[in-house]
């Protein structure tokens, strides 16, 4: 007879004391790295479709104006107007919005501002071709027209 006997059903477990702990930081990374909208759009966005399009290659150059309708029409009327970051303004304050954009780049970056017009399709075209004089005057001549792409079929 031996001494020693092998036990027959021996059983090891999965430390999970751990796993709290794991779990929570996962998930204060994903709540630290997560990028939320900076924006909250007032305007309604009906956007064309095109079927050339170009991806942008430095997103942080691009500053956004929207055009369209008020989504509270009974606050803000029904014409079309226009939406800088989260204000509505008129177009002589293009040129105001744009300067106070470039402000916010480094001065080798500000004369490679890009405007990224994101225009409802049922905006009129007196409204734009103010828009685009504005930015004239802002010198602000790089100019994107946001659509979305045509589905083939």
């Amino acid at each position: 007879m031996s001494k020693f006997k092998k036990k027959a059903n021996t059983k090891q477990e999965i430390p999970t004391s751990a796993l709290p702990d794991i779990i929570f930081m996962l998930l204060f990374f994903f709540m630290v790295t997560t990028v939320l909208r900076e924006v909250t759009i007032n305007v309604k966005q009906r956007i064309p479709e095109a079927t050339q399009l170009r991806k942008l290659e430095r997103k942080s150059l691009v500053s956004y104006l929207y055009v369209g309708e008020p989504k509270k029409t009974d606050q803000w009327g029904s014409e079309p107007r226009i939406q800088a970051n989260d204000v509505f303004i008129e177009p002589k304050d293009v040129v105001l919005w744009v300067a106070s954009e470039k402000d916010k780049l480094n001065e080798v970056e500000r004369d490679q501002i890009t405007i990224a017009l994101k225009v409802d399709k049922e905006a009129k075209r007196g409204l734009i071709s103010d828009i685009e004089l504005q930015l004239r005057k802002a010198n602000a001549r790089k100019l994107l027209y946001s659509t979305i792409q045509e589905l083939e079929q």
